[in-house]
């Protein structure tokens, strides 16, 4: 409604398809002021004969512009010099009726250009609210489209490494390549769903759950169920999310391949804030953390991905075992990262 309101005073004054018309229904506003003002005649002292003209002028201005409101002007006048300026019945000119036509005069000219100077400011108002939301749309579309190709480069970069492994006859070589072609994808996925040209973060819940769904679906296991808990409406920026993103993944993935080879399981995805502060938790119920298996970063480049985004936004990663069995990956930011 209030939006229906606004397109409507934008576009004041109404250009009717035939001028005339404006000049019609002037005509019946002052005709209107003139009736109402008989009425209130039983009511009113001796004296303002231009009381109800007011309104019929400002109407015309307001609805039809300068000329329709002019033309009001000189109607309401006459007719109220005529009508109910004694002597009445006739246009006897004498120096009371002179200040009496020159007071009307003057307010309905104050009237008449305020009204005038308000509905160009709003014009041009309403210009330049077309000319950004224009601009917005452009910015949008650029963005998206800067987003879409960025976002394909990363799946042809991917792809071409999928096609380089063919020529690799090297089984831990080929494991690399399928890994950055893995991750290249992920992040090419996760940049076009979570950027937004208002700068506002997606849901963490629903993004984490669509991820969390896609990494599941992509190792082929139907025998895994991921929970994720997130506090609701949670959002954060997508300079923050992405390097979280890519943690949940990297986190998720190891608990699949390493945690849970061989039999079903759940894993936990929990992402807490306090005070702007952010831990986020991936916990599965598989085989643990070998003693034999060292957890030092050096040692995998998963763990190593995940260090080295912890470091770049100043928080802390860390690998351990859970003390009923399964494994815990946990990342900390302070508050300055995550606002």
């Amino acid at each position: 409604m209030q939006r229906s309101n606004e397109r409507f005073v934008e576009r004041l004054p109404l250009v009717l398809d035939r001028p005339v018309y404006a000049y019609i229904l002037t005509f019946f506003f002052c005709a209107a002021g003139l009736l109402l003002r008989i009425a209130a005649e039983p009511l009113l002292p001796v004296g303002y004969p231009f009381l109800t003209f007011f309104p019929a002028v400002i109407l015309s201005s307001f609805l039809f512009g300068v000329r329709p409101g002019v033309f009001a002007a000189v109607l309401c006048g006459v007719t109220s010099w005529y009508v109910f300026i004694p002597p009445n019945g006739s246009f006897a000119f004498n120096p009371a009726v002179a200040v009496a036509m020159l007071f009307y005069t003057g307010v309905v000219a104050v009237d008449i250009i305020l009204i005038h100077f308000m509905q160009r400011a709003n014009f041009n108002l309403a210009v330049e609210r077309e000319r950004s939301r224009a601009l917005a749309e452009n910015r949008e579309l650029l963005f998206h489209e800067l987003q879409h190709r960025v976002s394909n480069n990363l799946q042809v970069v991917a792809a071409m490494l999928s096609l380089q492994r063919r020529h690799v006859d090297h089984d831990v070589a080929r494991r690399a390549l399928d890994d950055a072609s893995a991750r290249l994808s992920l992040i090419g996925r996760i940049s076009r769903a979570l950027y937004d040209p208002s700068g506002v973060g997606q849901d963490m819940r629903a993004f984490l759950n669509a991820l969390t769904t896609d990494i599941v679906d992509a190792s082929g296991r139907t025998d895994i169920q991921v929970i994720v808990t997130a506090p609701d409406g949670l959002r954060i920026d997508p300079n923050i999310t992405v390097p979280l993103a890519l943690v949940v993944a990297e986190s998720v993935s190891n608990a699949i391949e390493h945690g849970l080879p061989d039999r079903g399981g759940a894993i936990a995805v929990t992402l807490e804030s306090n005070n702007g502060a952010l831990a986020l938790q991936v916990a599965d119920d598989g085989q643990g953390i070998a003693t034999d298996s060292p957890t030092d970063k050096s040692e995998s480049l998963g763990l190593r991905i995940a260090h080295a985004l912890a470091a770049q936004l100043g928080g802390h990663f860390a690998l351990t075992a859970a003390p009923q069995g399964g494994a815990v990956a946990r990342l900390d930011l302070p508050a300055r990262a995550s606002c």
